[in-house]
């Protein structure tokens, strides 16, 4: 809930209505990528976020890929193409990812939701633990499973969660990393502007 203390991952973090709280990816890959970035932390800062491998920047076109169903069948990130498409990238383990994935939810619902699509992309590498947390969170969007890093490079997932949102040519609009509260009138308006729908 807004302002209210969040545990993830060993840091604590305080989420309000449009806040940012991060989880750093937990995997081996995630952490060989990580360490240039922080063996640098002690000589500069802020440090720019280092780019993923084959990361699409905003106002990038994203590149065509197979999805991996897990709560529905396979699809072509091109299936979407046509309408503005929310891609929310987060993992079982994340404590921020669980905080905003109720609100995505009421996003996905919420009048004049119609125009365009939201959609998540877990990066877990067991499809149980995944499938495990879209049930116990109760979404109704799709979900699909990223095991071969591919959607999580090409989208810039090095920290979770992360919300890209898509035009209907399928360019990046914009990237957000960290929790949010996504129906929250900030978020919302934040929505609107960027993928040019009413809400």
């Amino acid at each position: 809930m807004p302002g209210s203390p969040q545990k993830s991952c060993k840091t604590s973090v305080a989420i309000a209505p449009g806040a940012v709280a991060t989880a750093p990816r937990a995997s081996k890959r995630a952490f060989l990528r990580s360490l240039p970035g922080l063996a640098g932390l002690a000589f500069v800062a802020p440090i720019a976020r280092a780019k993923t491998p084959g990361e699409v920047p905003v106002g990038g076109l994203l590149r065509d890929t197979t999805m991996t169903g897990l709560t529905v069948p396979f699809r072509k990130l091109s299936d979407f193409r046509g309408k503005p498409l929310i891609i929310n990238v987060w993992a079982s383990w994340c404590g921020p990812c669980r905080v905003e994935m109720g609100s995505l939810e009421r996003l996905s619902r919420r009048k004049g939701a119609q125009a365009f699509t939201v959609i998540g992309i877990s990066t877990d590498d067991y499809p149980e633990a995944a499938l495990g947390f879209v049930q116990k969170t109760g979404t109704s969007f799709s979900h699909f499973i990223d095991q071969k890093l591919v959607l999580e490079n090409m989208l810039g997932a090095d920290r979770l969660p992360l919300t890209v949102l898509v035009d209907a040519q399928g360019r990046v609009v914009d990237k957000i990393y960290g929790a949010r509260e996504w129906d929250s009138p900030e978020s919302v308006r934040l929505v609107s502007k960027a993928l040019g729908v009413p809400l």
